[in-house]
């Protein structure tokens, strides 16, 4: 099997015999959804894949084509009267290098679209004058010489949002160069305002648009506010996505190639594996069906279909952009707490609804709340939506372990900003192949006073449970989980060894952590930091902390032998007290 991994060219993957997830039948849908409409996506969520599909469908030119791109496809086998109907040109955003002064991002963006237009003019034949300065101009003309011969245009816009909020990323310094592209006239606004203006009769037919966010949409509304929001409606949740039916087919095909080839795949093992990284995504507003991110599916699944093993690094380093994202937020005010409370699996993240029309000047000049920031993160693909609780308000979760991983990197980041990996690299490994905890403990009771900053609003074992998941997490060894939900109970920590690892000497992982005040021992925090080892595991109330944390992780372990296999597991249960921010104190079970 081929994996089209990083390819949006819909008519290599059909000619070159690539593997392809058939989203066609939802093509009727799309065309009675309406006429102009706005579809959002996280980044490298197939968006430009799926508008390349689109194209073809609809592109006259490629009338000759029709059965060898779609007769095979549900499309194929019931068209639409519009297939192969319009002249189609699609603007790509992303192409526009957001870098620089305004002049010089209006002149980049007029060269990218008077270079589509020039295209679609040289394909389709069309006698159109290209104004460099002004490329509405050039719009106009083109749309005044396809009336000419009686023709429709199909508008594809990709990314729609791509340039501008990578401008708004940068407004620590320069807030007037986003005023300049979508305020009053600004360029973007302009542009938008004349596609919609182009749509009223003037041969414009139908409009597609993508994008991450509908903050841009929000500042141009003015300007274009025509779009139907289809991004939530139930039919399209996985419009790009994987769903978990098509994922393990995928996988029992992959497998019976590498059986051919005298290799084994652990086809359950590799399902869980893929469900607990790449799955997630909601964005059905009715129901909470869950879709795969498709690249990250494709990237794992090339590498198994290539070598019958799984990539070494499961967070695809092509997805870096959502690190970019996280580290945005965590710029404003308000986004280093919430980047708490989401790592904080004791907490909820709660909204009253997702919002969509808050825009950049908002972003830029008011202090936005934690839930307008988690009403971005989810447009970002970096929180997705969970359930609806009490009062219909929406509560929001990350979405797999990949992203989790960058939120705990984040986190990292924010608290122990001058810690690097190698300062306490042989520490960790220490632990994870002999369950020494010792060394990793002094590394952190160093740094607890960090912890107990009340500007983060750390609270009782929570910090310490940050503080080790932080320098733990480490997902190209272990399937982390903070919280894990075992029978409706929810052990602090583990560290479940990838199948794909368990090839090194490696223990499995189940932490429970206790905080003892230092009120609860009646000593200050000079005295506790004087105390021997000795004496401070026999303070009595730290014994009880132990006692009552081995009695909830001898109600743990059961659960995971069940779950994972008592002779796969090589478990070691640990008990990890805190006494104030002063000391740590750990024990193995049986100790």
């Amino acid at each position: 099997m081929k994996f089209p991994y990083g390819i949006s060219d819909f008519k290599a993957i059909i000619t070159e015999n690539y593997f392809y997830i058939d989203r066609t039948d939802r093509i009727p849908l799309i065309e009675s959804a309406g006429k102009q409409l706005l579809f959002l996506r996280p980044r490298r969520f197939g968006k430009s894949l799926l508008l390349n599909m689109l194209s073809n469908y609809y592109d006259m030119a490629n009338a000759d084509e029709f059965e060898t791109l779609f007769g095979h496809l549900a499309i194929g086998k019931n068209p639409t009267e519009k297939h192969n109907q319009y002249l189609v040109m699609t603007w790509d955003f992303s192409k526009v290098d957001a870098r620089g002064t305004i002049e010089e991002i209006q002149g980049r963006l007029y060269d990218h679209v008077n270079n589509s237009i020039k295209a679609s003019a040289e394909k389709y034949q069309l006698d159109v004058v290209i104004n460099r300065g002004n490329a509405v101009s050039s719009f106009d003309d083109f749309l005044r010489a396809s009336c000419a011969k009686n023709h429709k245009l199909y508008l594809f816009i990709d990314e729609y949002d791509n340039f501008a909020n990578e401008v708004m990323a940068s407004k620590v310094h320069n807030n007037d160069r986003y005023a300049d592209l979508v305020y009053g006239e600004g360029i973007l606004k302009s542009l938008f305002k004349n596609v919609k203006a182009a749509a009223a009769g003037n041969g414009l037919d139908r409009v597609f648009i993508t994008g991450v966010s509908p903050v841009i949409m929000a500042d141009i509304s003015s300007g274009y506010n025509v779009a139907d929001n289809i991004y939530r409606n139930p039919e399209f949740n996985d419009l790009c996505g994987f769903t978990e039916i098509e994922i393990q087919k995928i996988l029992n095909q992959v497998n019976q190639e590498c059986q051919q080839r005298g290799e084994l795949v652990d086809i359950e093992t590799a399902m869980k594996t893929m469900r607990q990284f790449y799955n997630g995504y909601c964005f059905n507003q009715h129901d909470f069906t869950s879709v795969y991110n498709p690249t990250l599916a494709l990237y794992f699944l090339k590498s198994l279909a290539q070598y019958c093993r799984y990539p070494d690094d499961l967070l695809d380093h092509n997805l870096g952009m959502d690190r970019d994202r996280i580290n945005y937020i965590a710029q404003l005010p308000n986004g280093p707490a919430l980047i708490q409370r989401i790592c904080d699996d004791s907490q909820q993240v709660i909204v009253p609804k997702l919002h969509d029309r808050f825009g950049v000047k908002d972003m830029l000049e008011q202090e936005q709340t934690q839930n307008e920031l988690a009403s971005l993160l989810y447009y970002l693909g970096v929180l997705t939506q969970d359930k609806v609780v009490d009062l219909g308000e929406l509560q929001l979760r990350v979405p797999n372990l990949v992203i989790r991983s960058l939120y705990v990197e984040k986190l990292r980041k924010l608290l122990l900003p001058d810690v690097q990996l190698d300062d306490y690299r042989q520490a960790k490994n220490n632990f994870f192949k002999t369950g020494d905890l010792q060394p990793l403990c002094n590394f952190i009771q160093e740094r607890l006073n960090i912890f107990s900053n009340r500007d983060y609003r750390w609270v009782n074992e929570f910090a310490i449970k940050t503080a080790f998941m932080m320098l733990l997490f480490d997902d190209r060894l272990y399937i982390v989980d903070s919280e894990p939900e075992l029978k409706r109970q929810y052990a602090d920590f583990t560290l479940i060894a990838r199948p794909d690892m368990r090839k090194y000497e490696m223990l499995d992982h189940l932490m429970e952590f206790k905080f003892v005040k230092l009120s609860d021992v009646n000593l200050s925090g000079k005295e506790v930091q004087h105390l021997s080892e000795k004496v401070l595991q026999e303070l009595p109330q730290v014994q009880t902390a132990f006692t009552a944390a081995f009695a909830q992780l001898e109600t743990y372990k059961p659960i995971l032998f069940e779950r994972y296999g008592e002779e796969v597991l090589h478990l070691q249960t640990t008990a990890v007290v805190a006494v104030g921010f002063e000391r740590l104190v750990w024990r193995k079970a049986g100790e």
